[in-house]
């Protein structure tokens, strides 16, 4: 651990821009109502991103006619953009990191870069903000995360003790950190100490996902080795682990996992191409969603609707009831889906996939209500403002671009 100054951070920046500095142009989009987003032309709805025909076969970049729906762009990168994340009180400010070992902080409106981070020697595959956003962070495969002061860009301290670093979280609540590793490890830190605090030791094979509960008194992961733990943060001891001996459970891979807003329910998602309800408290296997076709790569609960999700290989993004665990509506991408989030406060659902678009729909009804393109290749991450209306995404084609609900 180091807590010297990054000499990737750049001292030219006016830090009262970051702070202070408001665009007409995003205040006129915040003022903007749900009304207005749900009234887009039907016109721009119906566009379709062409990568994929009907059979889910790409098809020659040459007979696909590129549109860009974005209003702006960040194009330092390069290499891919594996993540994404927004600053959670200023959402005006973003952070990407990507396949040129680096992650930026950057303006959303103006595509403006505001600092370099640096210090990795190989990919970035998460970036994430503090809960108030005074740490920005980034977990790399070369197994160290770095953490960097968000308004000034002061390198803080760089982490170690994971192999390669596949994922990390923040602690909903404090300035904790947690990171999941290839060689089936999990790592907790203090920041901005860099103390270590935990490992968490129980899996077999590399930790896919994991998060602390949203009460932030649970620490939950999932495992290429088809399991699933739930950990006492304080004591790095597993409370319940459900593993492929339980029949009911997963059979492959478990890809990703999602914990409902009252840390009550979590829902899995595996290569077996199901997904499983798990009770929280006890342990116990609620139910399995079954209707893909392929693996199920990513899941999500509502916030305000009893309502669940689930986006796989196979194109669709089915919505199910957690109640009755019955299917309610599936929608499709032309091509695999990578990510879905839920919006905070409506009924909302935004997905990206390997078809280079990103898609939002109605979770009551299964209907679009936008089409973005831009990306010319798989987009792989996106974060949505918490108002909806502005969606920030990186993409295999190195760049990352931001769009809008309402035109301007």
């Amino acid at each position: 651990m180091s807590s010297s100054q990054d000499p990737t951070r750049q001292d030219d920046v006016d830090h009262e821009e970051f702070l202070d500095e408001e665009d007409a142009e995003e205040i006129q989009i915040l003022e903007e109502t749900q009304d207005d987003m749900m009234d887009e032309d039907d016109e721009d709805n119906g566009e379709s991103a062409e990568q994929f025909d009907q059979d889910g076969n790409p098809v020659d970049d040459d007979m696909v006619e590129f549109h860009d729906d974005s209003v702006q762009g960040f194009f330092t990168h390069k290499e891919p953009v594996y993540d994404v994340a927004l600053h959670p009180i200023h959402q005006n400010i973003a952070v990407s990191g990507g396949g040129d070992d680096k992650s930026y902080l950057w303006r959303l409106y103006d595509g403006e870069q505001l600092y370099e981070f640096g210090g990795h020697t190989d990919s970035i595959t998460q970036v994430g903000f503090s809960v108030d956003g005074t740490y920005v962070a980034s977990g790399s495969m070369d197994g160290k995360v770095r953490v960097w002061k968000s308004e000034t860009g002061e390198f803080v301290c760089e982490l170690e003790g994971p192999d390669e670093v596949v994922w990390i979280k923040w602690h909903p609540k404090g300035n904790i950190l947690i990171a999941g590793a290839t060689d089936s490890s999990v790592w907790m830190w203090a920041i901005p100490s860099g103390a270590f605090m935990n490992v968490f030791n129980g899996h077999s094979g590399p930790v896919t996902a994991g998060m602390f509960t949203p009460d932030g008194k649970r620490i939950v992961t999932v495992s290429e080795d088809a399991t699933m733990i739930v950990w006492d943060p304080k004591t790095a001891t597993a409370l319940h682990r459900l593993t492929s001996e339980d029949a009911r459970f997963h059979s492959d891979v478990i890809t990703c996992l999602a914990i409902n807003k009252d840390s009550s329910l979590a829902m899995t998602g595996s290569a077996d191409g199901t997904a499983k309800l798990i009770n929280l408290s006890n342990g116990a296997i609620l139910g399995s969603f079954e209707n893909h076709t392929d693996a199920v790569e990513a899941v999500g609960f509502s916030d305000h609707l009893n309502l669940a999700a689930t986006g796989s290989l196979d194109g669709r993004l089915n919505i199910w009831d957690v109640q009755t665990m019955q299917l309610r509506t599936s929608c499709e991408h032309k091509g695999p889906i990578i990510k879905l989030q839920w919006h905070k406060t409506q009924p909302l659902i935004t997905t990206c996939s390997a078809d280079r678009s990103v898609q939002v729909w109605d979770g009551r009804t299964g209907n679009n209500v936008k089409l973005w393109l831009g990306h010319q290749d798989a987009v792989l991450s996106f974060a949505m403002t918490d108002d909806g209306l502005t969606c920030v995404t990186g993409s295999d084609d190195g760049c990352a671009l931001v769009f809008r609900m309402v035109d301007n």
